[in-house]
C-alpha cells in the first residue's frame, strides 16, 4: 500500500471524542455552527481494541480509552497531521496538550505499545525515540496493560451485557426501568444519533442503551436506505489501530457512492442540533434519570451534564437554544415543574424566533404585553378575588384618575355575579373577596402591569357585553410578610421580584382561584410557575374550591333602592344603637351602600345634616374620591335615626379603629361637604364636633369654601348658612349660540392630569375595520382638525357598521364642547383610565338676559360679539353661579347636558351680562312673582343698561320694544282628552 508522504502544519482544535485508547476527534475552533472536524490516530501507537459486536475486549483496553478519554476530552490542543494511510481512510498524527506530548503521556502510562514502522516508510512517528524508551521503562515498571499478574490481566476485560455486544433482542426496558425510576444513574456517552437521541454506556454494569430525551425531540438527521442500512456493519468494523478491515464485495469507493446516493439530507438546524449535544456530552461523564418506555421499548429519560459545580438539563438547553422542540406526549412523564421550564422555554424561543424558530409566525392572539407600568399605591377597592383597584401614588390621591383597575394576572376567581340581571354570586366568590378585603383594605402594595387583554363576545366570558380592554398585572403586599400561613414557601420565591407576598399565589393557595391554561403565545404572569406550584398545593390540600365542602350560603336582603314604606319597617331593627356594617360601595360623598353581615340586609345610609356637592358639581368627583379612601370597604359603626322620603337610613358613622373618629368630622374638615341648613342637629350625635369642622374649612377656604367671605354667613338651629355665590377663575372654550358657551374651570385638577395622559399616547398606526367599531355615545379619540392634536371625543353620529376608511363620525370633544365630523381614520380607541373621567367642558348660559337663536335676527351678530369678548386670546374670566338646571340630563353633546346660568366678568369686572344688554344684543327676563330678592335686585340693576340700549334704537331695539305682552307668561293648563266632559 502506499502512503502519502505530505503532513500538514501545526493546528489548532478541541477534542470532541475518544474512540479508543489511541484515537479521537478533534473539531476546529473557528466560529462556526458545524465546525469542520477530523478523526485522527496517535502515530506509532497501538492500543488494545474494545470489543466489537461477537468481540470481546483486549486485556485494558476500557482502561486504555479511559485513561485517554480523561486526559483529552473538551480539552483544546494543538497537532499535526504526521502521514496517512489512503487504504483505509485514516490519518496518524501528534498532538499536545499544552508543552505536553499526549503519545508520550499514554505510553509512559502503559496504556500503548509501540509500533516501530508502518508498512511504508515514513509512517512512524517523529518522536519515535522517545516513544521507544519510554515503553521500555513502563514494561520494567509494569505499568498499565504490562502489569506482570496474569489475574490483572484477566480482571481487566470489561464482561458485558448481551444488548452492548449488538444483541438487543433480550434487552428488557421496562424492567430497567423499574428498577432504576427516579433514580440518578451514571454513564458516559458513546454516540450521538441526533440533537436529542444518545448512546451511552450505564455504569458499572456497560449495560450500552439508546436514551431518547424526554420533553423534547431535535430535527432529524436523515435517514438511510435498506442498502446502506446492509452496507454500515461492514463499515463500522474497520480495525481501529490502522489494519484493513475484512473482505468486503465492494470496494470503499462503491460504498461512498452507495451511502451518498440513498441517503436522505437532514432536517434544517439538524446537524447544528446534534454538534449541540456532541459538545456538551459526547464522550463525557453525564448523570441520567428514565423517565419512562415508549411502546416501542425505547428508553426515555432526562440528561445531566456537568457544567461547573451545577449540572445542567441537556434538554432545557436544546429547548432555550432553538435546537428542539416541545413534545407533550413524553413530557407527561416528568415532573410538572421540569415540564413548566421546557414549556416556558420554547415559549421564549419562539419568541425570539431562534434557530428552528427563525420563520415561525405566531398565532393571532388577544393579549399584548405592558411594559414599564410598574407603580405603588394604596389598595381603595377589591372587586372580587381576582380583581383589585389601586390608587397610584404618583398621581393626585383626590383625583379619581389615580384609580387604577388591576386583574391579577394567569388566574381567575368566581364571578360575583350581577344584582341587575339576578346573576348570584358563584360558590367562594364571597369568601374570596372578603379574604382580600380584610388584608388588603388601605394597605401599600406594589403593582407590576404585565399585559393587557381584549375581552368580549369572543372569549365567552359575557357573549352580551361590548368587547373592552382589561390591564393584567401582580401585586405585592410587603406587609404580609408576617403572615406565614399566607406566604407561599420560601423555594417559590423569586429574588428579582417586588418585596412581599403575591396577592394572586396566596388566593390560589387558599383554594380561591384556579391557574388559568395559556395558549402558547399568550401573555402570562411572570410568576407564572409559583401560581401553578401554588395550585397544587391547594388541590392536594383540598382547600377552598378543591375541597368536598360546599360554599356557605348567604342570603343578603337588599334594601337600597327600595321604597321609603319598606326601609320604615327595617328602621325599629336598627335605630338608636350601635351597628357594625361594611362601606360597600360610595354613591357620592355624604350617600353609602353598607352591608350589615348581622342584620343580613344591605342599606343605604346618609349624613344627618351633612351634604357634599351633586354630581356634575364642582368638587364632587373630589368627595367621592376622599370617601373611597378613607372608609370603603372598612368595617364601621354606624347609629340610624330616621329614614328620608328616597328610602334612605340617616345617621351618624364612626370608623371601626382604635380612634372611633367621626367619618363626617373629616368630611367637613376636608372643605367637601356643609352642614344642611334647616336640620335639627340637637338630635344629632357630637353635633358640635361637625360644626367646629366646617368652622375650620372656611376659615382655611378649602375646597367648596375658597371663595368664602368672613361675615356672609347666618345661623339657622344651629347650622351655617353660607349667603356667598359659586365664583369660579373658567376659560372659554367654545361659543354656542349668543347665550351659550362651554368652561373650563382653571382650578380643576382633571384637566392637567387628562392632558398629560393624552401626551404620553403613541397614535400612529391607523385602526384596523372590524376590530375598532365605535357606536353612538362611545368616547373614543379624535384628532382635531385644525392642529392635528389628539382629544377625548363621543360619537354624536356615524355608520352602523364601518366599511372604509373614508367614512365619516360626527364627534363631540367632552373636554372643550366643540364638534365636528371625521373620518374613521382619524379615530382611535380610547384606555378606559382616560375614559372614564367625566367631560371637563361645562355647559353655561349667560344669567337673566335672552339672547337670540341664530336663527333669528342678530343672532349671529350676537354670537360673533361673545366670541369676539372670550374666545381672543388667552385671557380667563370669572363665572358666577347664579343658577343650575340640572334637568337637562347627564348625556354630553353640543347644547344639552347640565346648565350653569352665570354672570361672566372679565379681568376688568365688567360683566358680559350687561355689555350685551347696552350692545343691544340681549334682552332681560321678565320678573315673576316668585322670584327671589336677590334675583330682583339683579334684574333692577341690570335694567338700566337695557334701557339706554332701546333710547338709543340699539339693534334688536330698532323698531322699538320688541317685548309681547304675553311673553314669559305660565302655559295653559292641559284638559284630559278622553273619558267624560
Amino acid at each position: 500500500m502506499a502512503s502519502s508522504t505530505s503532513a500538514t502544519g501545526w493546528l489548532k482544535g478541541r477534542v470532541k471524542s475518544v474512540s479508543s485508547g489511541d484515537c479521537m476527534v478533534i473539531v476546529g475552533t473557528m466560529k462556526a455552527d458545524v465546525p469542520p472536524e477530523k478523526t485522527l490516530t496517535l502515530s506509532s501507537l497501538i492500543s488494545p481494541r474494545l470489543a466489537r459486536r461477537d468481540s470481546i475486549d483486549e486485556p485494558y483496553a476500557w482502561e486504555s480509552r479511559e485513561y485517554l478519554r480523561k486526559l483529552c476530552i473538551g480539552k483544546e490542543v494543538t497537532f499535526k497531521v504526521d502521514y496517512t494511510v489512503p487504504s483505509i481512510g485514516r490519518e496518524f498524527g501528534s498532538v499536545f496538550i499544552g508543552d505536553k506530548n499526549v503519545s508520550l503521556l499514554v505510553v509512559a502510562a502503559g496504556w500503548a505499545k509501540v509500533r516501530e514502522q508502518g508498512q511504508q516508510k515514513g509512517e512512524a512517528s517523529p518522536f519515535l525515540d522517545e516513544l521507544l524508551k519510554l515503553e521500555e521503562q513502563a514494561k520494567e515498571q509494569g505499568l498499565g496493560r504490562w502489569n506482570k499478574d496474569q489475574g490483572a490481566s484477566a480482571a481487566a476485560i470489561r464482561d458485558l451485557p448481551p444488548s452492548s455486544m449488538g444483541d438487543s433482542s433480550n434487552f428488557d426496558a421496562m424492567a430497567l426501568l423499574a428498577a432504576n425510576k427516579g433514580k440518578t444513574m451514571e454513564a458516559i456517552v458513546e454516540n450521538v444519533r441526533d440533537g436529542s437521541t444518545i448512546r451511552v454506556y450505564l455504569l458499572p454494569g456497560f449495560q450500552f442503551v439508546q436514551v431518547f430525551l424526554a420533553g423534547v425531540q431535535s430535527p432529524s438527521m436523515g435517514r438511510r436506505t435498506s442498502l446502506v442500512t446492509k452496507l454500515e456493519p461492514e463499515i463500522v468494523a474497520a480495525d481501529t489501530n490502522g489494519d484493513a478491515p475484512a473482505e468486503s464485495p465492494l470496494t470503499s469507493a462503491q460504498k461512498l457512492s452507495a451511502a451518498t446516493s440513498n441517503e436522505m439530507s437532514p432536517d434544517p438546524f439538524g446537524k447544528e442540533a446534534k454538534y449541540f449535544t456532541e459538545t456538551r456530552v459526547l464522550g463525557r461523564d453525564v448523570r441520567i434519570v428514565l423517565e419512562g418506555v415508549d411502546k416501542f421499548n425505547n428508553l426515555i429519560g432526562s440528561v445531566y451534564y456537568p457544567d461547573g459545580d451545577s449540572a445542567t438539563d441537556l434538554s432545557l438547553e436544546l429547548v432555550q437554544n432553538g435546537l428542539a422542540k416541545y413534545v407533550e406526549w413524553s413530557a407527561n412523564m416528568m415532573e410538572d415543574a421540569t415540564k413548566r421550564q421546557l414549556k416556558s422555554a420554547e415559549l421564549q424561543a419562539k419568541k425570539d424566533r431562534i434557530r428552528i424558530w427563525i420563520n415561525y409566525v405566531p398565532p393571532q392572539t388577544n393579549s399584548k404585553a405592558i411594559h414599564d407600568q410598574n407603580f405603588t399605591g394604596k389598595v381603595v377597592e377589591v372587586v372580587s378575588g381576582d380583581c383589585i383597584i389601586v390608587s397610584d401614588d404618583s398621581l393626585s390621591t383626590e383625583s379619581p384618575l389615580s384609580e387604577r383597575r388591576v386583574n391579577l394576572s394567569s388566574i381567575r376567581c368566581p364571578r360575583m355575579g350581577n344584582s341587575r340581571r339576578d346573576e348570584k354570586p358563584q360558590p367562594y366568590a364571597r369568601e374570596a373577596k372578603e379574604f382580600l378585603r380584610t388584608r388588603l383594605i388601605g394597605q401599600q402594595v406594589n403593582v407590576s402591569m404585565e399585559y393587557s387583554r381584549k375581552m368580549g363576545a369572543g372569549d365567552g366570558t359575557n357573549p352580551v357585553a361590548e368587547s373592552r380592554v382589561m390591564d393584567f398585572g401582580s401585586i405585592f403586599v410587603p406587609s404580609l410578610k408576617k403572615e406565614g400561613a399566607d406566604v407561599p414557601p420560601a423555594s417559590s420565591i423569586d429574588s428579582n421580584r417586588p418585596s412581599g407576598a403575591n396577592v394572586a399565589e396566596i388566593i390560589v393557595a387558599r383554594g380561591f382561584g384556579t391557574v388559568i391554561r395559556h395558549r402558547d403565545f399568550e401573555e402570562r404572569s411572570s410568576y407564572y410557575d409559583a401560581l401553578l406550584s401554588a395550585e397544587s398545593r391547594a388541590i392536594n390540600g383540598k382547600k377552598g374550591m378543591h375541597s368536598l365542602k360546599e360554599s356557605a350560603a348567604t342570603h343578603i336582603t337588599d334594601l337600597t333602592g327600595t321604597s321609603a314604606r319598606k326601609a320604615q319597617t327595617f328602621l325599629p331593627f336598627l335605630q338608636r344603637k350601635r351597628q357594625p356594617a361594611v362601606v360597600d360601595y360610595v354613591f357620592s360623598g355624604h350617600r353609602f351602600k353598607l352591608l350589615l353581615a348581622k342584620e343580613t340586609c344591605c342599606i343605604a345610609f346618609c349624613f344627618s345634616a351633612i351634604k357634599c356637592p351633586a354630581r356634575g358639581e364642582p368638587f364632587s368627583e373630589e368627595a367621592i374620591a376622599f370617601m373611597r379612601r378613607k372608609i370603603l370597604q372598612r368595617d364601621v359603626e354606624i347609629e340610624v335615626e330616621m329614614v328620608n322620603k328616597a328610602g334612605n337610613f340617616m345617621g351618624t358613622m364612626w370608623e371601626s379603629t382604635q380612634s372611633r373618629n367621626n367619618v363626617g368630622v373629616a368630611l367637613l374638615e376636608a372643605g367637601l361637604a356643609k352642614i344642611q341648613i334647616n336640620f335639627a342637629t340637637d338630635k344629632i350625635p357630637e353635633a358640635h364636633l361637625l360644626m367646629q369642622a366646617e368652622q375650620r374649612a372656611r376659615k382655611q377656604k378649602l375646597k367648596i369654601w375658597e371663595n368664602y367671605v368672613e361675615g356672609q354667613d347666618d345661623v339657622v338651629n344651629g347650622s351655617i348658612q353660607n349667603k356667598n355665590k359659586e365664583v369660579h377663575r373658567v376659560v372659554v372654550t367654545e361659543v354656542i349660540s349668543g347665550g351659550q358657551f362651554y368652561i373650563q374651570m382653571e382650578a380643576d385638577q382633571k384637566v392637567a392630569l387628562i392632558q398629560k395622559q393624552l401626551a404620553s399616547l403613541s397614535l400612529l398606526d391607523a385602526p384596523v375595520i372590524g376590530a375598532f367599531n365605535p357606536g353612538k355615545g362611545d368616547i373614543v379619540l379624535a384628532q382635531f382638525s385644525l392642529d392635528g392634536s389628539w382629544n377625548r371625543a363621543m360619537i354624536v353620529n356615524g355608520p352602523r357598521a364601518v366599511e372604509s376608511p373614508r367614512d365619516q363620525f360626527e364627534v363631540f370633544y367632552i373636554d372643550y364642547g366643540n364638534q365636528e365630523s371625521l373620518p374613521y381614520s382619524r379615530l382611535r380607541p380610547v384606555d378606559p383610565s382616560v375614559s372614564s373621567a367625566p367631560g371637563l367642558a361645562q355647559l353655561c348660559s349667560l344669567a337673566y338676559i335672552k339672547v337670540p337663536s341664530l336663527d333669528d335676527d342678530f343672532g349671529h351678530e350676537a354670537a360673533q360679539y361673545l366670541s369676539e369678548r372670550t374666545l381672543s386670546g388667552s385671557a380667563s374670566y370669572k363665572a358666577q353661579i347664579e343658577e343650575k338646571d340640572l334637568s337637562g340630563g347627564k348625556v354630553k353633546g353640543q347644547g344639552t347636558g347640565p346648565i350653569l346660568f352665570v354672570t361672566l366678568l372679565d379681568e376688568s369686572g365688567s360683566s358680559i351680562n350687561a355689555d350685551m344688554l347696552q350692545e343691544g344684543l340681549a334682552r332681560l327676563e321678565r320678573k315673576k312673582r316668585f322670584d327671589s330678592r336677590e334675583k330682583q335686585e339683579a334684574l333692577d340693576k341690570l335694567e338700566e343698561y337695557q334701557e339706554k340700549a332701546k333710547r338709543q334704537r340699539m339693534l334688536i331695539w330698532q323698531y322699538g320694544d320688541v317685548q309681547s305682552d304675553d311673553e314669559d307668561s305660565a302655559p295653559p293648563v292641559r284638559r284630559p282628552t278622553g273619558g267624560r266632559r
